[in-house]
């Protein structure tokens, strides 16, 4: 009797030992993965048909993806601006299963519509252009960059009419809000304006003729897009009217540097990328996040090499 409580005692001790050296192995394991935040798929929805124009943005975004526990899918539209195909892509990415979106939005007012009578099912960041349903939103403030960059050509402008291209098609409220500031602040400093409506696609073809319609001696732009295509027709054409655009791309710098293009409104497309991603993960986290307007500054030629421009221009390298 007294031998078959001392193996009872026995088996009960080394059952406690078992017992412990599992819960020593498993309890770190089931911490570890009680503090590591689950892996967020962040779907990032631009408006063009490839992603050379964000190099910088993308790689951004992917900083901040690596740091916050993101996984991201980039996804890019068979046709510009097709506002369409993106509303599809954003229900297709959402009932896919992403925890939160970054849309660069084609059409604002449409998307802002469909996403109205389907409210999202993930938390939605938007670039450049504000959205009702958006959990935050990462872009300048249109309004005051127009007038800084009417500011940039009021400073070099003698004489002439100044030509406004509007790329937006009227749908793209950035590009309204920071074109109707530029005007307004032109006109306020008495200078002809010249309002036109031309598509990206045929800006560079177009640019000459409608630079003698409207007999204009400065040309002023308010997308990167356009800014490219209006330095590219100027180059092609071999004028020598002076461009004032918005973008930070390499190819932008590098017509800034040459000539090509007097003065732009930039900003850091790293951060911006950066700053979208954050507060898509935050977002689809629940936590509190804020949504400021980004910084941006003018940029001339003989700025480029500053060392604090470089930081901003080329995060990467510099």
């Amino acid at each position: 009797m007294k031998r078959r409580k001392n193996d009872l005692i026995q088996l009960t001790i080394l059952v406690l030992l078992g017992a412990s050296v599992i819960l020593s192995l498993v309890l770190p394991q089931l911490a570890q993965q009680q503090s590591e935040p689950q892996i967020l798929s962040v779907s990032i929805l631009i408006r063009d048909t490839d992603s050379s124009l964000w190099t910088n943005t993308r790689l951004g975004m992917e900083q901040a993806a690596d740091e916050l526990g993101a996984e991201l899918r980039f996804l890019t539209l068979s046709a510009p601006n097709d506002a369409r195909e993106q509303e599809s892509l954003l229900q297709r990415e959402m009932e896919g299963g992403a925890d939160a979106a970054v849309i660069v939005p084609a059409d604002p007012a449409a998307l802002d519509v469909a996403l109205t009578a389907s409210p999202p099912s993930c938390p939605i960041v938007s670039m450049e252009s504000p959205l009702k349903a958006a959990a935050g939103i990462v872009a300048p403030d249109p309004a005051l960059l127009g007038e800084n960059l009417a500011q940039a050509l009021l400073e070099d402008w003698t004489a002439g009419p100044v030509l406004l291209l509007d790329t937006g098609g009227g749908i793209n409220h950035s590009i309204t809000a920071r074109l109707e500031a530029a005007q307004s602040a032109l006109l306020a400093a008495d200078v002809p304006v010249a309002v036109r409506t031309c598509s990206i696609e045929n800006l560079a073809a177009e640019l000459d003729g409608l630079l003698t319609e409207t007999g204009s001696q400065w040309v002023m732009t308010f997308d990167p897009s356009a800014t490219l295509c209006a330095a590219e027709g100027k180059e092609l054409l071999q004028l020598s009217v002076p461009l004032y655009g918005v973008g930070s791309t390499v190819q932008i710098i590098s017509d800034l540097e040459q000539g090509e293009v007097a003065a732009v409104a930039t900003w850091s497309d790293y951060a911006a990328g950066y700053l979208a991603i954050e507060q898509a993960v935050s977002a689809a986290r629940g936590e509190a996040h804020t949504s400021a307007p980004l910084s941006f500054f003018i940029l001339r030629g003989e700025d480029i090499y500053e060392p604090n421009n470089q930081k901003l221009l080329f995060p990467v390298t510099s």
